[in-house]
């Protein structure tokens, strides 16, 4: 304990104290096997870019296709696919197909050959720029070539209508995670107003 509130984690439990995205991301192998696997390692590069940016374990069937084809979907899930969420993160042979297992329904994208899944609220459609090899994982830069979303939950004007839309995220816990997804807190800001000139801290 530090002081009267403070209570000290391992560095490693880093993600119980953050929510994370949820998403689904598909990929096929060379040989045409469709693969669908959560990821929450994922994260936009930089708010004016392309580019994607995904941590994976060395032993994936999704790194390997992504090395293999070159390829891959970020697929949105919304609340309500939990279910075919948790499916997907079971541990399958590779030559399984996760879209069946999890009755998925194959979504044909645009740029890509990996299909995105029906249902999401988006998809973005993804070609390997980069890899980055660590000891014991590996971090793929993607360009996204194709995004689309559904359009009953977003506007050219607003955006992600995020409460019609539901999207998840998770957050950990010392025994396993659990799905959450945001609600308003009545404040925001548009981008212009962050870079006005104001005193610099």
């Amino acid at each position: 304990m530090i002081g009267d509130t403070g209570m000290i984690l391992k560095p490693n439990q880093r993600s119980q104290i953050m929510p994370l995205p949820v998403v689904l991301i598909s990929t096929v192998s060379g040989s045409g096997i469709r693969n669908a696997a959560p990821w929450s390692c994922v994260t936009p590069v930089l708010r004016p870019l392309d580019e994607v940016l995904i941590a994976s374990w060395l032993k994936r069937d999704t790194l390997e296709n992504i090395r293999q084809t070159g390829e891959f979907v970020i697929n949105i899930p919304r609340a309500g696919m939990e279910e075919a969420v948790m499916i997907c993160a079971r541990n399958y042979p590779p030559e399984t197909d996760e879209f069946q297992e999890a009755g998925l329904g194959a979504r044909p994208s645009s740029a890509v050959k990996p299909p995105g899944i029906e249902g999401c609220l988006a998809w973005a459609e993804c070609r390997i720029e980069e890899e980055i090899a660590r000891e014991k994982y590996a971090l793929i830069v993607g360009r996204v070539v194709h995004l689309e979303v559904d359009d009953r939950y977003f506007s050219e004007a607003d955006g992600m209508n995020y409460e019609k839309a539901m999207p998840i995220c998770s957050i950990g816990g010392p025994n396993g995670m659990q799905f959450v997804r945001p609600i308003s807190t009545g404040k925001g800001d548009r981008y212009a107003s962050m870079l006005g000139s104001g005193p610099k801290q």
